[in-house]
């Protein structure tokens, strides 16, 4: 029964009535090894034929008797001694880490050199190479938040984005004509203008600054 236990955390059973199957796989990446099919012939006429005298025999109180002989065709001798046979054919394809009691593929997860698998003894190459592409990754991070990338945004919303009264394109309001019409921009023709030489304020059609009289272009 010991071999039995030595799969049970890593194995899937897809037995049915028709015969017995067993999955296998890799403690570390989950690859896996199918045994072969073993078809149920000893018993399993007898078995379902009692399920259906059970299921048919014109009594309800039967239908608990008919899922046991199923379960009996499934299962039992056959089913154990099938599982078995499994297991030693799946210890072929496994290596069990006498550290952790992980079974592991040997192809991908078993470290030949140190005998044992990868989570205990990584191998030296690999894991240089994930931490370097690891340690890339966190430079990339904290370096890319040392940049300012919001320089040119409008934090307090001095130049707000419009539409065209025409073409309703998205154009910005400090911008006189529609980019894509050609249609002026109601926003930035009344926009309040200021002197260039002294800073009043000057109306629009306004040709000299009325507290400098600095001629207004």
């Amino acid at each position: 029964m010991s071999n039995l236990i030595q799969f049970v955390a890593n194995h899937d059973d897809l037995s049915t009535d028709k015969g017995f199957q067993f999955k296998f796989h890799c403690d570390k990446c989950r690859n896996g090894h199918m045994s072969r099919f073993h078809p149920n012939s000893i018993g399993i006429a007898g078995e379902l034929m009692r399920a259906a005298g059970s299921l048919f025999g014109g009594h309800f109180h039967d239908a608990g008797n008919a899922a046991y002989h199923v379960q009996r065709a499934i299962g039992g001798k056959a089913h154990d001694e099938a599982l078995e046979k499994a297991v030693q054919e799946g210890k072929q394809y496994f290596k069990q880490c006498t550290r952790c009691g992980h079974w592991v593929c040997p192809d991908v997860c078993w470290n030949h050199k140190a005998g044992l698998c990868e989570d205990c003894a990584p191998d030296e190459h690999e894991e240089l190479a994930s931490q370097q592409r690891q340690a890339a990754k966190e430079q990339i991070y904290t370096k890319t938040r040392e940049q300012n990338y919001t320089g040119s945004l409008d934090f307090l919303n001095t130049g707000t984005v419009v539409q065209c009264n025409s073409c309703q394109a998205t154009l910005d309001a400090n911008k006189k004509f529609c980019p894509e019409c050609g249609t002026p921009n109601v926003a930035a023709q009344t926009k309040e203008k200021f002197c260039a030489d002294c800073g009043a304020s000057v109306k629009p059609g306004q040709r000299f600054c009325a507290e400098c009289g600095k001629p207004q272009g």
